[in-house]
């Protein structure tokens, strides 16, 4: 995996990062989602780094990434933290203005990041995702039905029991699909306790903090100032339940393009080539 990329582990002020970085050219963070580690960028972030200097980390809370302490509030696992990891790894590595691209869980620190700081994002690709707010706005039967797992998430204790129970039959995977190595390290990751729970008080900070904090966005009137793509998989459900995908991140980013990607909602695994199309034509022109 990642051929020609550093793998190392990177301190921030909070974290312990697990790490890939590799190529030449503009920079560019890639954040994965859940339940995935960033090898899920296995076959997007070589290609990607012929034009760009490509960094892979493992969020915190995820993969070989440290887990933050339990908080009442959920902070540790807050995209507010998350993105301050982000920021401080960018420095580290000597960037102090980058693009930045998200899928699913990793969008919302994405996109966290760019209205954070502004100032550092040079562009935004949000993959799979609509604010977290907007989500819980329109919640109906339809929602209730396939994303029930954001409210099951957030009940302590259980969601880790019933996934450690069978890890696999949770959460499945193919190493056809994902690659053998990639398939190995993700298997490390969903069964490891300290992972799953991890990664279940991503969706815990989701429904509180991150919540808050996207209200308080929505008082102030803060928006996503920098050019944003947003990619969505055809055959997954986010078109279905929200239908117009696009006018609904009009309203946090007005600098917005985008259209569905043919594959389910692992697209960096399932369509990486158009994947890679996308991304490359985007980040070309805006940085």
């Amino acid at each position: 995996m990642f051929k020609g990329f550093t793998h190392t582990v990177i301190n921030v002020s909070e974290a312990e990062l697990n790490v890939r970085y590799g190529g030449n050219g503009p920079p560019v963070l890639l954040l994965h989602g859940h339940p995935r580690t960033h090898v899920t960028w296995s076959k997007v972030a070589p290609e990607l780094a012929k034009s760009f200097t490509v960094v892979c980390p493992d969020l915190r809370g995820f993969g070989r990434s440290s887990k933050p302490a339990d908080r009442p509030d959920h902070a540790g696992s807050s995209k507010r933290a998350k993105a301050k990891d982000c920021i401080e790894l960018m420095s580290q590595l000597g960037f102090e203005q980058f693009a930045l691209v998200g899928h699913d869980r990793g969008s919302y620190t994405a996109y966290r990041a760019a209205l954070d700081y502004p100032e550092r994002i040079t562009c935004l690709a949000v993959l799979d995702c609509i604010p977290i707010l907007e989500a819980l706005s329109r919640c109906n039967e339809i929602f209730a039905r396939q994303w029930y797992h954001w409210f099951f998430f957030a009940q302590p204790e259980k969601p880790e029991r019933a996934i450690l129970a069978d890890p696999d039959k949770w959460y499945g995977g193919q190493p056809e699909s994902m690659g053998d190595e990639e398939y190995v390290e993700f298997r490390r990751a969903i069964h490891d306790p300290e992972t799953v729970h991890g990664m279940i008080e991503d969706y815990r900070a989701g429904l509180y903090i991150d919540k808050q904090h996207e209200l308080q966005d929505r008082q102030l009137g803060r928006m996503i100032k920098c050019p944003t793509l947003c990619l969505w998989s055809k055959f997954d459900d986010l078109e279905d339940i929200y239908g117009d995908v696009l006018g609904i991140w009009r309203s946090w980013a007005p600098d917005v393009t985008g259209k569905a990607i043919g594959s389910g909602h692992h697209m960096a695994e399932e369509a990486p080539e158009e994947v890679t199309a996308e991304l490359r034509d985007f980040l070309l022109k805006r940085t």
